[in-house]
């Protein structure tokens, strides 16, 4: 058997090499998107787990103040926690944006990584969140899931879904790469 678990440093095939750069380029065009069409005021902005690539920072204004959140320690963000769990030691609905990409699909509880993005999200704030659908598995572990459209729409059913565009792969229908989703937390009436 050729796996993880037995072969660690595996052989990766060129369709997933080529998967992650359509994924990289997905998720660089997506950012751009975000910040162009919603990240140009005085807005808080909370990043989860951009320790493995350049996170939100680059695609946003000065202006934007970027806080971090990853469940590592080692990671030095501004916040170390579970997106799963409540975290204390972030106010209820402190951020204008939240930025999720490449994370849920490592959650050991997607709909409690949800209401906690919603919690820590204000009213009328948006949420931009990418996560793979015919990848391979990857680090870092644990990769537990992979959602299609309708786990989306289920997963953020409490929200307004502003956008949700499917990265399709090539000569394979109903089949798509990578997910990208905007949502907007309703604000109460």
């Amino acid at each position: 058997m050729n796996d993880y678990k037995t072969n660690p440093q595996g052989t990766v095939s060129a369709q997933d090499l080529e998967h992650l750069r359509l994924i990289r380029e997905n998720v660089r065009r997506f950012m751009t998107a975000a910040a162009r069409d919603y990240g140009q005021g005085q807005d808080r902005l909370l990043d989860i787990a951009p320790q493995d690539h350049d996170g939100a920072r680059p695609f946003f204004p000065p202006a934007v103040t970027v806080e971090t959140f990853d469940i590592d320690p080692a990671a030095q963000a501004t916040y170390t926690g579970d997106i799963c769990k409540h975290n204390a030691g972030i106010p209820d609905e402190r951020f204008d944006l939240i930025v999720c990409t490449e994370v849920l699909e490592h959650t050991l509880q997607p709909f409690h990584a949800a209401a906690e993005l919603r919690r820590l999200l204000r009213p009328g704030g948006h949420l931009f969140i990418s996560t793979p659908f015919n990848f391979r598995i990857h680090g870092p572990l644990p990769d537990c899931w992979r959602f299609t459209e309708h786990g989306l729409r289920a997963l953020f059913s409490h929200w307004e879904i502003v956008r949700l565009d499917p990265l399709l792969t090539p000569d394979r229908f109903l089949m798509p790469i990578h997910y990208t989703l905007v949502a907007r937390k309703p604000v109460a009436g």
